[in-house]
């Protein structure tokens, strides 16, 4: 199941080679949406402020813990606020398919592509948060898990084509995440 915020066809692609993508819109409640007992739930992308993306918030906190939940860019941002973390506006948006950004559990860097002016607050984001990816031009969050249930996010791109593809191992993590909650139901 997919929340459309704004969705690039790019990333229905990519969901679509690990399961059966419904797309609904932005406002469907997180009711209707478990009613129809998806494996998962992704995020989308989507342009501007999250908090003009009035009540999405409220949404993904009743997806939380009920489903495993991945989103991307917007996405990210929406997962953060509704787990408690504010936004902020970058003083320069991250524009363009060359920003390094740091994977912190293996240290590896990956090119990512991306576009976005807002970011999640590093000193807002609760205990039950961990920080997984981090921008290496200006240390900017660019990646989040959940502790306690089955749900990250990125700030990037990993879908961008044409661009890099160091990310793309995000999708097949969703896919693994999914079959392992999958299987404890």
């Amino acid at each position: 199941m997919a929340y459309d915020f704004g969705i690039k066809t790019t990333i229905l692609r990519h969901l679509s080679g690990i399961a059966t993508v419904e797309v609904v819109p932005a406002d469907t409640p997180a009711s209707e949406v478990l009613a129809r007992n998806p494996d998962g739930v992704f995020l989308s992308n989507g342009p501007g402020d999250p908090a003009a993306v009035v009540g999405a918030p409220q949404i993904i906190d009743g997806l939380l813990g009920e489903v495993p939940i991945f989103g991307i860019c917007l996405g990210h941002q929406l997962l953060a606020t509704a787990l408690g973390a504010e936004t902020y506006k970058l003083p320069f948006g991250h524009h363009g398919g060359n920003h390094p950004v740091c994977r912190l559990e293996t240290g590896t860097v990956e090119i990512t592509s991306q576009n976005h002016n807002y970011a999640v607050d590093d000193g807002s984001i609760g205990p039950k948060v961990e920080v997984t990816h981090r921008n290496l031009n200006d240390g900017v969050v660019e990646g989040l898990r959940c502790l306690d249930i089955p749900a990250f996010s990125v700030q990037y791109h990993p879908e961008a084509g044409p661009g890099p593809h160091d990310a793309a191992y995000l999708f097949t993590m969703f896919d693994e995440l999914m079959d392992s909650v999958k299987g404890t139901n």
